[in-house]
């Protein structure tokens, strides 16, 4: 019965992939997209099948995205006559340039973006037909207002989950505010910037103020059920940005416009690549019989995972971290690190007191014949879906040497971690709590240092999110090979090549 299982689990995951990647590819049929450099930029050009000349939209990516994340804005403008233009900024994506300068200051880091914003643009008014809006999320709001202000090319500016210093009751013209609806904090302070030009009346969602003829348009919209991420895929987000597209540059339409039908499809590609784990981690060879780990119940784990959690962030916060060019990745991977060395002590510690059971002969196969399989679905299933439809994910430059140097620190905590919570005996729900062990002493961390440990604040939901796939993975692992070490070695190698190909490069 469970073999059917399996069986039918395995066939309806395949069925979703391919209906999610038909759909995905579907959703590009009639425009063209090219691949270009704009200098040592990379770029890509989105148009309209028959190539007209339009107007242009420069889109622009947040802190440690890059252009992939923007293509549903890419191809929606693009399937309505528009030219647009997405790129990867310094330090990020495939962009062989390190970010330089302060990323605190305006004369430092905003500098260099503003000057990819420039170059990206002056091609983007030969690609169309010199008229010129520019987008841009999280991060990037700051870097399109401010350029905005300095062409007065731009005729219109979209900020997605926005927070900008620059913005005026006048400037830049025509401005749309895009904010998640579970984005509170954001929510307000666009409805804050929006009341810069309507005093003394208060700013309302989805109303236009202004006049788009004069340059003095402000909208703001919440895009329904969605946060800081998913709210770049959201049909109102689509919909509202080209309303407003056509509003600045005076395009009337006889029917509705064309959003991208992308997004709705990104979620069920990954769902079923992970439900696909399930009936082929069951086909993985016996690594351990019985099933070997520490097999610590709760008396005896609880204080494994108190320790490193509270001990690590209070270290390191008098520790010099700073040794990668590569913002708070540097911190990240010491954290992994110091953690594990923490919890590895606390485990040897219980060893020596409580010495393991001999373990009884079974049969076995070699450990590697376990674990390149699982190393090959994660590349095949994970690497190559989130570089073709998420974010940048193959690591080009220096970036391979960092994914190295970071592996050392996420080998230390994981291998530590499987071994911990798992075994004959082991504390029922000890993994999950581990993990959550590990996000709480993050938060700590970013407690007790924000200023140097802000930008973890993106990246903490993510990396919960690689937490439960991959806690999941880990159980279907176990319970075939009964040897932790193969999703521990998994792991730590997934977590530190997602850290070191998504995070900023910083020169110095």
């Amino acid at each position: 019965m469970a073999r059917l299982t399996r069986t039918l689990a395995g066939i309806v995951a395949a069925a979703v992939i391919a209906l999610s990647l038909w759909q995905l590819h579907r959703a590009e049929r009639g425009i063209s997209v090219t691949p270009v450099m704009i200098g040592s930029i990379p770029a890509t050009v989105f148009r309209p099948a028959g190539g007209a000349k339009a107007p242009a939209v420069v889109i622009a990516h947040g802190f440690a995205g890059s252009q992939q994340l923007m293509r549903s804005f890419a191809v929606s403008f693009a399937r309505n006559g528009y030219v647009a233009v997405t790129f990867d900024f310094a330090g990020h994506g495939r962009n062989p340039n390190a970010m330089t300068g302060d990323v605190d200051l305006i004369e430092g880091a905003t500098r260099r973006l503003l000057a990819d914003v420039g170059d990206v643009a002056a091609e983007a008014k030969k690609l169309g037909d010199g008229r010129l809006a520019v987008l841009g999320h999280s991060m990037a709001t700051d870097i399109v207002v401010r350029y905005a202000e300095s062409d007065p090319a731009v005729q219109a500016t979209i900020a997605v989950s926005m927070f900008s210093p620059a913005v005026t009751a006048t400037a830049p013209h025509n401005l749309l505010v895009i904010t998640g609806d579970w984005e509170g904090m954001l929510k307000r302070e666009a409805l804050r910037v929006a009341g810069l030009a309507t005093a003394p009346k208060a700013a309302e969602p989805f109303v236009t103020y202004g006049d788009f003829a004069k340059g003095t348009a402000r909208r703001v919209a919440f895009s329904p059920h969605t946060e800081h991420a998913s709210v770049l895929f959201s049909e109102t987000t689509m919909r509202e940005s080209l309303s407003f597209l056509d509003g600045a540059f005076g395009i009337a339409r006889a029917s509705p416009p064309e959003t991208d039908g992308r997004g709705p499809w990104i979620l069920p590609l990954f769902f079923g690549i992970v439900l696909l784990a399930w009936p082929l981690a069951g086909l993985l060879p016996r690594v351990s019989t019985p099933p070997v780990g520490a097999g610590l119940g709760w008396r005896r784990l609880w204080p494994g995972l108190l320790l490193p959690m509270l001990l690590t962030p209070l270290l390191l916060r008098f520790m010099p971290t700073h040794f990668l060019p590569v913002l708070v990745a540097d911190y990240l991977a010491l954290h992994f690190f110091l953690y594990g060395v923490i919890a590895l002590g606390w485990l040897l510690w219980q060893r020596r007191r409580h010495p393991p059971a001999k373990a009884g002969a079974g049969p076995s196969r070699s450990f590697l014949q376990a674990l390149l399989p699982v190393l090959a679905f994660g590349f095949v299933g994970l690497v190559w879906p989130l570089d073709s439809f998420v974010t940048s994910f193959i690591p080009t430059g220096a970036r391979p040497m960092l994914v190295g140097v970071l592996l050392v620190g996420t080998f230390a905590y994981f291998v530590t971690d499987e071994w911990m919570t798992r075994g004959e005996g082991a504390a029922r729900f000890g993994y999950p709590v581990a993990k959550l062990a590990f996000l709480v002493s993050l938060a700590i961390a970013v407690a007790l240092d924000p200023g140097r440990l802000f930008f973890l604040v993106i990246i903490v939901p993510v990396i919960g999110l690689f937490f439960i796939v991959y806690g999941l993975f880990s159980r279907w692992i176990y319970r075939s090979t009964g040897h932790p070490l193969v999703a521990a070695f998994a792991s730590a190698l997934i977590f530190a090549w997602a850290i070191g190909v998504t995070f900023p490069l910083v020169a110095g």
